[in-house]
């Protein structure tokens, strides 16, 4: 087999299983590596192949690896780690033409894995450039005579001709919800916020630059201290994580003297839980939704896709002011064996209080007064993990702070909870919407008060308050340990991340978001009324036709038009020139004929432009038809002057 052809095929299989490196094993990703390298050696040396009996246990050997290492053959990583291993392990059998075809195939279906981990825009002009050069693979299988420009050439006009069938399958073709691959218990990875919190938890998100959610509000926008963004409702306490516990109440919430509206759109990333993000209070939201008695929106399924809905809260109200004393038992739960020291603590202030309230200005007051600092890399505690933050370490993220002033309010006997979100965001003044990246995760505390209902309470706010007017960087003293565009990069840096940001929410919201709702109402604008499947596959099939036919008679348009040779196109240029000078040539007119009229109107040109006449007549009609004779016509073509 031509070695030209090998070495595209090995391009083609490095191509498409490159970007899986990160996913497999660390022990697939060096087979993977050890196979192509031993195949080029084999091409470059032209040695044999090695022997069946050696690649058949070499697949059985992986294929055991792969059961052993994911306990199963099924699903999207076990799945995609067994073609990857098998598609380079058929390169060391290469023998004919059929084996070629197959790892062109194998190739494709490698370039749709790709897309279960990434949808982004540098991945797909990636895995279009690994197609461009699987392409040009298969037209060398095909022709291998054709040198590699005109290959490529045939390539990319082949990959244009499917551009237009290509969209109208995207415009038609019915969307489907949920995993291709049919195995949900692996499909999607979950991201972002969990419903347990600890420790470092949080931490750890500060450090991660991962969209969370993009939002853009339609009017002024609000002060940046007062996006609180809503997501897990922590209850319970076992002395080092708080957990939402196992009681669920579902009663709808009281909310009452609602002020201070604000309408916004939230573009949510998927993150494989239910809870959907919106700012303290939602009154309003388009698409259907649980609000929960801790007022969690919770969507009534994981969201697994991205998912765009508009809301409006408002920033000024009282929560449940009559609070069932059920859920007030619930904000009072504690594990009396843990942190004695902050328990005694909170008594005393409860001694000295003469009201929930002034003991909650008491904690701040604490937290402010005695040293306190915010940063993103917190000592480790111990198993009385409270005390040892407000007594011994005093350095914490937002989660200690949290943890530690709900847990001295509940033992001061004030009812109180965690609230695990986001807060701020960062505007991007090119798409005019802000983007909330994992890093803006926060953790902050309420506390029910009689007559005001659930209040916020924040103790970040009196450690750093940078945190909630400026975000993180202008919070923490250790900033080396952000990544690097939160540490106030040059703007240039900054212009061109919100350029990028808002290419990339564009492709989201016009690409990867054209769902089934989405695609409806764009058919629906373009006329389409009472838009069904069968309407659909209907249209998709006119218009695939109509794109088939018009290919097919562009093709074929030698057929129907009949355009002059070279030496007759040659001729017509001499003719148009002596028209353009006054003399145009007649309908009937022959090429003698007419160059005698030209002599004798002009007899400066009579015996250049009976030597063009003759030699065409020659070149025509005649059997003086060599390539040296036309090219030597064309050339005093080319240096007739009139």
């Amino acid at each position: 087999m031509n070695k030209s052809l090998i070495y595209g095929l090995l391009l083609s299989i490095l191509m498409v299983i490159a970007p899986h490196a990160e996913h497999l094993p660390l022990w697939v990703s060096g087979l993977c590596a050890g196979l192509l390298l031993w195949r080029t050696w084999l091409t470059y040396g032209d040695k044999a192949l090695p022997k069946r009996w050696l690649l058949m246990l070499v697949t059985f050997a992986g294929t055991a690896g792969i059961i052993f290492n994911y306990h199963t053959m099924f699903g999207r990583e076990a799945g995609v780690t067994l073609l990857v291993m098998l598609a380079t392990l058929k390169l060391m059998e290469l023998r004919k033409p059929r084996d070629a075809m197959v790892l062109v195939y194998l190739a494709c279906f490698i370039i749709i894995t790709n897309f279960f981990y990434s949808q982004s825009i540098p991945t797909a002009l990636y895995l279009l450039a690994s197609l461009t050069v699987i392409v040009t693979t298969w037209v060398h299988l095909q022709a291998e005579s054709i040198a590699l420009r005109p290959r490529m050439r045939i390539a990319a006009v082949l990959l244009l001709q499917a551009l237009p069938l290509t969209l109208i399958l995207f415009i038609l073709f019915p969307r489907v919800q949920g995993p291709l691959w049919g195995l949900p218990q692996d499909a999607y990875a979950s991201t972002g916020l969990d419903d347990r919190m600890s420790p470092g938890s949080l931490s750890r998100l500060g450090l991660s630059e991962e969209v969370a959610f993009r939002v853009s509000y339609n009017g002024k926008p609000p002060r940046r201290d007062q996006m609180y963004w809503r997501g897990p409702v922590l209850w319970y306490f076992d002395g080092r994580t708080w957990t939402p516990g196992r009681t669920t109440l579902t009663y709808p919430p009281d909310f009452t003297d609602l002020g201070q509206p604000i309408d916004y759109v939230v573009t949510l990333e998927p993150h494989n839980k239910t809870w959907l993000f919106t700012l303290d209070v939602p009154d309003k939201l388009t698409i259907p939704a649980i609000i929960s008695s801790d007022f969690q929106v919770l969507n009534r399924a994981p969201v697994h896709a991205r998912m765009r809905y508009a809301a409006r809260s408002n920033l000024v109200y009282h929560a449940n002011v009559r609070e069932s004393e059920r859920q007030l038992q619930r904000a009072l739960q504690l594990p009396r064996q843990f942190n004695p020291r902050a328990q005694q603590l909170a008594a005393e202030w409860r001694a000295g209080s003469k009201d929930d309230e002034t003991l909650v200005n008491t904690a701040l007051r604490y937290f402010s007064k005695q040293g306190f600092v915010y940063t993103l890399q917190p000592p480790l505690l111990g198993s009385n993990s409270v005390d040892d933050f407000l007594f011994n370490a005093k350095q914490g993220f937002c989660e200690h702070y949290a943890s530690a002033f709900v847990f001295l309010m509940r033992a001061a006997n004030v009812p109180a909870r965690v609230v695990t979100g986001y807060l701020g965001g960062e505007y991007n003044s090119v798409g005019n919407y802000y983007i909330v990246r994992q890093s803006d995760a926060h953790a902050w505390a309420e506390v029910w008060l009689a007559g005001q209902g659930w209040v916020r309470v924040d103790p970040t706010g009196v450690i750093a308050p940078g945190r909630l007017e400026s975000g993180l960087s202008a919070a923490v003293s250790d900033s080396a340990a952000l990544p690097f565009m939160e540490r106030n990069p040059p703007q240039w840096m900054r212009d061109l991340r919100f350029n990028l940001d808002t290419l990339a929410n564009q492709w989201n919201q016009w690409v990867l978001g054209y769902d089934s709702e989405r695609q409806f109402a764009f058919l629906t604008r373009l006329g389409m009324e009472s838009v069904t499947w069968q309407k659909m596959a209907l249209n998709m099939s006119a218009g695939l036709g109509a794109v088939i036919a018009l290919f097919s008679l562009f093709m074929l348009r030698h057929l129907f038009v009949r355009r002059p040779d070279k030496v007759q196109a040659a001729w017509l240029r001499v003719c148009g020139r002596l028209a353009r000078a006054g003399l145009p040539r007649a309908a009937h007119e022959g090429a003698q004929d007419y160059a005698d009229r030209v002599a004798a109107a002009h007899p400066a040109l009579a015996a250049n432009i009976r030597d063009l006449a003759a030699r065409y007549s020659a070149l025509r009609y005649g059997s003086h038809g060599g390539e040296s004779v036309r090219q030597e016509f064309l050339q005093r073509v080319r240096a007739f002057k009139i």
